[in-house]
């Protein structure tokens, strides 16, 4: 971490590929990179350029190379800040999943609330059918 303060001290970017809070691993959640490039950011006086979720441009570039619009894509994640919030300020419709990375309550932690809470992928997947699939 002073190897990387010093650097950016001296002038480098900072470049993060996200900063999510934390991740699911096998033996339970773990702290994720959002915490050190916060410390970096606040210590050396500089703002981190994030290139990946929750950035609308990450989202919209995503949808660029699949030759679709925001409008017409539903994002089904398990975090709701890096999943959910990211791609509903990018204009696409969010399903939060209580699986992974999910806790109790994250459907009330963001501005706009997700379509809907499922309590995993394929019940989101069943929900988009039932209730999505066709409209018009």
């Amino acid at each position: 971490m002073n190897r990387a303060f010093r650097l950016l001290l001296d002038g480098a970017p900072l470049i993060a590929v996200h900063k999510a809070r934390y991740f699911k691993k096998k033996d339970g959640l773990a702290l994720g990179p959002g915490g050190f490039v916060e410390a970096l950011e606040y210590a050396a006086g500089v703002q981190a350029e994030v290139v990946g979720k929750p950035e609308k441009l990450f989202f919209l570039e995503a949808l660029k190379g699949l030759g679709c619009n925001p409008e017409e894509t539903i994002m089904i994640g398990d975090d709701v800040r890096d999943d959910i919030d990211g791609a509903q300020k990018a204009g696409m419709t969010g399903i939060l999943v209580r699986t992974g990375k999910y806790r109790d309550g994250d459907e009330h932690k963001i501005t706009l609330a997700p379509l809907v809470t499922c309590d995993n992928f394929v019940s989101a997947v069943e929900y988009i059918a039932s209730n999505i699939h066709g409209e018009s």
